[in-house]
Formats: structure tokens, sequence, C-alpha cells
């Protein structure tokens, strides 16, 4: 079904989506809210690492507190997914040169 070359080309494949997820594993974005009241640190393959809270949430009401973790959230997303598809793209360029 598959000859011996396209089944090279699919284990190179496979071994460069390795390669990215490894560097992505190693790349922490941010995402903040409210001027730097709250931080979301991320890996570049969108896996958690850290919250940082950076005013006195005692001070503050519970839908204060999800709005800012929600915009923080989507930001640190919206960077992962940055890198992430930069990651995919190279890759593809070092796979399929011409692209």
């Amino acid at each position: 079904m598959f000859g011996s070359g396209m089944m090279d080309k699919l284990n190179a494949m496979k071994g460069l989506a390795e390669e990215s997820k490894k560097r992505l594993d190693t790349i922490s974005v941010e995402g903040e809210a409210g001027g730097g009241l709250m931080r979301i640190e991320l890996t570049g393959n969108r896996n958690f690492k850290s919250i940082s809270i950076n005013a006195d949430h005692t001070q503050m009401s519970k839908e204060d507190l999800e709005d800012l973790f929600s915009v923080a959230l989507e930001r640190a997303l919206e960077n992962a997914n940055k890198i992430n598809e930069q990651e995919v793209m190279s890759s593809a360029r070092n796979m399929f040169p011409g692209l």
C-alpha cells in the first residue's frame, strides 16, 4: 500500500511533530488582565503553568475575579496559539521546502 519512501516520510513527519511538541513544552507564554492584576502562564502546548493575582482579592467581587481570570486565560491561550502555529509552520517548511 505505502512504499518505503512514503513510510520514511511519515516517520520523519512524526519525528518532527515530537520535536515540535518538546520545544513547545519549553516555551512559556502569558496572558494578563486588569493592568497586571491577574497573570496566567501556559506552555506553548497550552498546558497550565501558573497563575498570579497581584491585587487584594478579598476586596474584589467573585464576578470581578472571574472576569479577570477569563480575560487573562483567553490572552494566554491566544499567545500560546500564535507560538504553536509558528512552530507548526516552521516544521512544515523544514519538511516541505518551498512552502
